[in-house]
């Protein structure tokens, strides 16, 4: 099964998407699953994973409520707040529903990234992990130092990094990105989402070569078992189509990598992850 690992649906009206404004014509719209379909469609994907785009509990319930109509849809990742004194009653209550893959935490969104090795944040953490939850971390890559000593405090985490951690591709900076992103794939419990690359380079000006010197990095220390694609659509669209966004990836994979190495890139390794 090919299966693009990340991709969003938004309803603007639904007022849970405040970074969603004027100022992004391109995304202040509608996006649902009649938009993405002939782009999954066009390169053979037979289903998405629909990512949370809003701090809400509420998109999460919408979303899957989507997903109940959408065949297309392979599964949810929610949102959950580990602030929230109630978050495991929050965690029980959308983890019933067969569709819930796992949460998001938005680390992107901390001011002081340092907070997730509070005690109760790492605790929360150590919880789903004993517990083999997925667990996508959304976070930038000036926040990686704090990732690194949070997965020394919750060995066995299930989790992926998003994006490849958004290191900033339009002034072509490898370091400490490089060396960061080798420390947290020594841990064999972590993947990471080949995704969200163009919206990091020059959006009116991007190349291809931009691009392989990420990607490679990625594929070689994370292997070919641990890595998923994602589209990041309808994100991406801020820099390029879909069909860019598929493209990118695939000419910068090495000549040796197999079509079974492709498969697990662009699905196999997502089923495993999301236990599918």
């Amino acid at each position: 099964m090919r299966i693009d690992a990340h991709q969003h649906y938004w309803k603007i009206d639904r007022r849970d998407y405040g970074w969603i404004t004027p100022a992004l014509p391109v995304l202040n719209r509608d996006y649902l699953p009649n938009d993405l379909v002939p782009h999954l469609g066009q390169f053979n994907f037979d289903k998405s994973i629909v990512v949370q785009a809003a701090p809400t509990l509420e998109e999460t319930d919408y979303l899957l409520a989507l997903s109940e109509s959408t065949d297309s849809i392979a599964g949810v990742v929610g949102w959950l707040d580990l602030d929230d004194p109630d978050y495991l009653i929050h965690y029980k209550k959308s983890s019933q529903h067969p569709n819930y893959l796992g949460f998001r935490v938005m680390i992107q969104e901390l001011p002081d990234a340092r907070v997730i090795l509070q005690p109760h944040f790492v605790d929360a953490l150590r919880y789903f992990a004993k517990e083999d939850v997925p667990v996508d971390l959304l976070v930038l890559a000036h926040q990686l130092e704090p990732v690194i000593e949070l997965l020394e405090l919750v060995p066995g985490l299930r989790a992926v990094i998003d994006h490849i951690a958004k290191p900033s591709i339009a002034e072509g900076v490898i370091e400490p990105w490089k060396s960061q992103m080798a420390a947290i794939a020594k841990h064999p419990s972590l993947y990471c989402k080949v995704s969200g690359m163009v919206t990091e380079a020059n959006h009116s000006d991007w190349k291809q070569e931009d691009f392989t010197v990420y990607v490679q990095h990625i594929l070689e220390i994370f292997g070919t078992e641990r890595v998923m694609f994602g589209s990041d659509w309808p994100v991406c669209l801020l820099a390029a189509e879909y069909e860019d966004v598929v493209d990118v990836v695939n000419q910068s994979l090495p000549e040796s990598w197999s079509e079974k190495d492709k498969a697990r890139l662009f699905g196999l390794n997502a089923m495993e992850f999301y236990k599918l």
